[in-house]
């Protein structure tokens, strides 16, 4: 629904603007922490740079993890915006969950270094659970016991599966949702959740301040390209980090 101004961003827009700020935050997390810094005891690199090479390294992925935040904002709202407006949530759901079975390998890969660790899941999952609260949610008006159901299942799915973000997460699509109609409320409430979950979480600012300049237009469609692009570039920077960057420092 167009807002009536003239605003710059499309929903295409800023999903690019989330991919890019996603895949800068991975280079961090993939990178630099799985394969340089040895943050989860995998490295191939481990002994091999000295302490000070490596806080060297932590400074520039600090960085990048920061510029990082802002991508899940965006995918919340976009996400929140594709169940409010798509004639079909059953298909909008098996979509979701779908790429968030074939993420999860790559998500292991790229944050492990392992094809398979059950201590953490994707974001993916996170936004499936959050667009399951979504739909349990509306008609909540009507129907009361929606409310609890719709953030307390989910939620706690998030929390159980160790998904990215957790409860958190499914927290914030569902505040993306109910408060849809109070943008600033809606911006205010989800970074005080945010930056409460996390200090460095305080980039996110800048996501409600692009969130702002969303015109209600949907922009180019690449559908299946922002869709699959998540399990793609995991998949790359771990053939990058394990096979290329391990030989080059």
């Amino acid at each position: 629904m167009s807002t009536g101004r003239r605003l710059p961003l499309t929903g295409s827009a800023l999903k690019w603007i989330a991919i890019v700020t996603m895949l800068i935050d991975h280079a961090g997390a993939c990178l630099l922490e799985v394969f340089v810094m040895n943050a989860y005891g995998s490295s191939p690199l481990a002994g091999r740079l000295t302490g000070e090479q490596i806080m060297a390294w932590y400074d520039f992925d600090i960085r990048l993890r920061l510029i990082g935040r802002i991508a899940f904002p965006l995918f919340c709202f976009l996400l929140v915006e594709g169940a409010v407006h798509t004639r079909n949530m059953g298909k909008y759901m098996l979509r979701m969950t779908v790429f968030a079975l074939l993420s999860e390998v790559p998500f292991d890969l790229a944050f492990h270094n392992t094809p398979f660790f059950a201590g953490s899941q994707n974001v993916y999952l996170t936004l499936v659970l959050g667009l399951l609260a979504v739909w349990i949610l509306k008609g909540w008006r009507l129907q009361l016991w929606r409310l609890p159901a719709g953030l307390l299942l989910p939620a706690f799915a998030a929390q159980l599966l160790h998904t990215d973000y957790g409860a958190v997460g499914v927290l914030v699509i569902v505040l993306m949702f109910l408060l849809r109609e109070l943008p600033w409320v809606r911006a205010a409430v989800c970074t005080i959740v945010l930056v409460a979950f996390n200090a460095l979480e305080w980039p996110v600012v800048v996501s409600f301040l692009l969130i702002a300049l969303y015109n209600g237009e949907r922009g180019r469609q690449l559908k299946y390209f922002f869709y699959g692009f998540y399990p793609v570039h995991l998949a790359a920077l771990w053939v990058v980090g394990r096979f290329l960057l391990v030989n080059i420092l």
